[in-house]
């Protein structure tokens, strides 16, 4: 879990969303970017921080970071 996790997920997540060009995908667009402002916000920051370090404190580090799993499970690619 780090940060770069999460620019990589907002990386993933853009890189999507400029490939939904028709109107019916608007709505999911919409959506998407509402996730990347919560990737964004210091408080979501300040909770991976948290998480990070009691994920650290319990031998959990090997699990992939909160917005890496939901920017693959948008994505639909694998996590590995």
């Amino acid at each position: 879990c780090s940060f770069l996790d999460t620019d990589r997920a907002l990386a993933l997540l853009e890189e999507y969303c400029k490939k939904l060009k028709k109107p019916e995908e608007q709505q999911l667009k919409k959506a998407i970017r509402k996730v990347m402002g919560i990737f964004k916000s210091s408080l979501f920051q300040a909770l991976l921080g948290s998480f990070t370090k009691k994920a650290t404190r319990h031998g959990a580090v090997s699990h992939p970071s909160l917005p890496a799993a939901v920017a693959y499970d948008v994505l639909g690619c694998p996590k590995d």
